[in-house]
């Protein structure tokens, strides 16, 4: 299975890129895993949250394919301790997909075209974060959670 983590929009903080790159390079050791931004949409001032929603819904839903399990980070979502989201993902693999797809939407959310095709939502938190620092918070719970699937001494209960 393959891991993919699509986002709206790049990342300007220096710091946060590290964190991505060092999250995401030790995921290589487990699982293929790829992050892919969609580039932010230009003029956005000039359009409303809704149309701003559906364009970024229609440049989410071109990288997916059929056969693809696509998950939104969505503050409805259902939540997760570490342990349960590695049984999550251990559930995932052991049911044969090829390739499960996590979104991080842009700031008003997603397009109800992305939420028909979504297979599923999942929230870090009841708390807000920027959808930049999501990025490395939820690609090191990816990390997290191959550590516990592993029995490696990362995650501590």
């Amino acid at each position: 299975m393959q891991i993919k983590l699509l986002a709206i929009g790049k990342t300007d903080h220096a710091s946060i890129q590290d964190l991505i790159r060092e999250y995401s390079s030790r995921l290589g050791y487990y699982i293929r895993f790829d992050l892919e931004v969609i580039p932010d949409l230009k003029n956005t001032k000039s359009i409303s949250e809704t149309t701003q929603k559906e364009k970024e819904g229609e440049l989410i839903l071109k990288k997916i394919q059929t056969s693809d399990e696509l998950i939104l980070l969505d503050e409805r979502g259902k939540t997760f301790t570490s342990m349960e989201f590695s049984e999550y993902l251990q559930k995932k693999m052991n049911a044969g997909l090829r390739q499960l797809i996590f979104v991080i939407g842009g700031p008003y959310g997603f397009s109800e075209a992305v939420y028909a095709r979504a297979n599923g939502k999942i929230s870090l938190s009841k708390m807000t974060f920027s959808h930049q620092m999501i990025r490395p918070f939820f690609i090191e719970q990816i990390y997290r959670a191959f550590t516990i699937l592993r029995n490696e001494p990362y995650h501590h209960e």
